[in-house]
């Protein structure tokens, strides 16, 4: 086996450990909470399905390995739930650091093309980013529009901070935004996100 090899399988081995990197969200049918490759594999198949729905068109194999990797950095920096301020302050230094570790594990041509790919998804900048992160927001929302809500009760949510992310899906899509619209206020009416 050779060098090259050697690292690619190293970096292999490595990314196993987002399998045991839990989320806040529970899985559809109030199952247990989904991990960060559940929560990855789940978005790119999303993003395979639901690519007409983009409002431009994207090269998906690019929307899907974004959604693939973009959580890797969480076996070192943790997962930060979506809406806790306290955690999101330090999120960018810790996932920074990660990210120079984990990807540095990779020969080195592959390492660089893999944070080029992270940084786009996470600049906002490009059609194929803006998908992606539509799909970052709308996976979630799904599982705990399948489970009434429960997420958002158990962390005592504000329809505000719900509303202050999803409306970023807009920007990658517009349809899947009708319908995280049309969900979230279903979730108002039942009481299930607080005022």
């Amino acid at each position: 086996m050779d060098e090259r090899m050697k690292k690619q399988l190293s970096f292999i081995l490595e990314i196993d450990k987002e399998k045991n990197i839990f989320r806040q969200t529970s899985l559809s049918g109030h199952g247990r909470k989904e991990n960060d490759a559940e929560h990855a594999w789940h978005m790119a198949i999303m993003a395979y399905l639901l690519k007409e729905y983009s409002n431009e068109p994207v090269d998906i194999a690019r929307v899907m390995i974004m959604t693939l990797i973009h959580d890797i950095v969480e076996i070192d920096a943790g997962d930060t739930y979506a809406y806790d301020e306290e955690g999101l302050k330090s999120q960018k230094e810790r996932e920074e650091a990660a990210k120079e570790r984990i990807f540095s594990l990779l020969p080195e041509d592959q390492k660089k093309e893999m944070i080029s790919l992270f940084d786009e998804f996470e600049a906002y900048e490009t059609p194929e980013s803006r998908f992606a992160h539509a799909m970052d927001n709308f996976q979630p929302l799904l599982l705990n529009h399948s489970n009434n809500g429960g997420d958002w009760k158990e962390h005592d949510v504000d329809v505000r901070s719900v509303y202050a992310r999803q409306n970023k899906t807009a920007l990658g899509s517009e349809k899947l935004f009708a319908v995280t619209n049309s969900i979230l206020k279903e979730h108002i009416q039942n009481g299930d996100l607080k005022q």
